[in-house]
């Protein structure tokens, strides 16, 4: 009934302010506060916005690059966009911001989303855009990208120093700004180190103190050490950036705390539903072993490899 309620009444205010609001082909309702700037945006250039959606009950944040790295984007009005506000992009010019209501009946309709624990039939999703700049080439685009990507990781770096600053915690810092709390240092000649293969137990918290994974708790008898193999980029034993870069700082049978600034985390992506988009984390760890990695199982040989005998008609050489 409350969501009901809800959907209705947004429905309402949209149509109380019709003059304001217009509605593209595919039923998205939209309004433009312009900015004073004629020159609209064409097919071809790269743009730099921010971009945020809500959703229903509470008008809840779902996505936000406010405040955080804008999106990049290029414009191609080859493939029509539908319900969407990529639908008036070309309408916008630098400096706009864009105010825009979707439908998720009509999202679904599309095949672009599904109802589930989030979208609801009748639900509106409201959006906003601001048209932040422009680009001609990509690779004066993918510049302005690298340098709010490092201008994000800054500031979550101060964010950690402040952080343990403002209890007393002393750390060292990584090269790359992750900080790391040494409580035991551990065996300083079994030190985790690139090609070594280390056993960790270990437990995730946000700064807040609410833990997303750990394989320390006690009450979980089949809890094992987690095994990464340092350095390594992708595959099973591999692990967050930061998490790679400090495990270095500590020998076998260290223990301590590592604060990873969400760049060198999971990011602006997160890992939802668990790990929202640009979570500092803290990492509490215990080094169990450090080792060289075992050696690649032997390929079973192929006919026909060399170094193998080629097989004849009726087994004759």
């Amino acid at each position: 009934m409350m969501r009901t309620t809800t959907t209705l009444l947004l429905a309402i205010v949209l149509l109380a302010s019709c003059n304001q609001y217009q509605k593209t082909p595919s039923g998205l309702s939209y309004k433009i506060a312009k900015s004073g700037s004629s020159e609209k945006l064409k097919n071809g250039q790269f743009v730099k916005f921010n971009i945020e959606y809500k959703v229903p009950p509470k008008d809840t944040i779902l996505t936000s690059s406010y405040g955080h790295i804008p999106a990049y984007m290029v414009i191609d009005t080859s493939r029509p966009a539908k319900h969407s506000f990529l639908e008036i992009i070309t309408l916008c010019a630098v400096g706009d911001k864009v105010e825009f209501v979707m439908s998720v009946d009509t999202l679904k309709k599309l095949g672009m989303i599904e109802y589930n624990n989030i979208f609801h039939a009748k639900d509106l999703i409201k959006g906003r855009v601001e048209i932040l700049k422009v680009f001609a080439k990509q690779e004066d685009a993918s510049a302005d990208l690298q340098k709010e990507q490092l201008a994000e990781k800054q500031k979550e770096i101060k964010e950690l120093q402040d952080f343990t600053a403002k209890k007393g915690i002393k750390t060292q810092s990584t090269k790359n700004g992750v900080l790391v709390e040494i409580q035991t240092p551990g065996d300083q000649a079994m030190k985790a180190d690139s090609g070594q293969q280390t056993k960790v137990m270990y437990r995730g918290t946000f700064l807040d103190g609410k833990e997303f994974d750990s394989n320390m708790d006690k009450n979980k008898p089949n809890n094992q050490p987690l095994t990464i193999l340092v350095g390594s980029q992708g595959g099973a034993q591999s692990v967050i950036p930061g998490l790679d870069e400090a495990i270095r700082l500590f020998g076998k049978g260290g223990k301590g705390k590592i604060y990873i600034p969400a760049m060198l985390a999971y990011g602006q992506n997160g890992q939802p539903p668990v790990i929202p988009a640009y979570s500092n984390m803290i990492f509490e760890i215990e080094m169990i072993d450090v080792s060289a990695p075992p050696p690649p199982a032997p390929v079973a040989a192929q006919p026909g490899m060399p170094g193998q005998p080629q097989a004849t008609p009726h087994g004759k050489k």
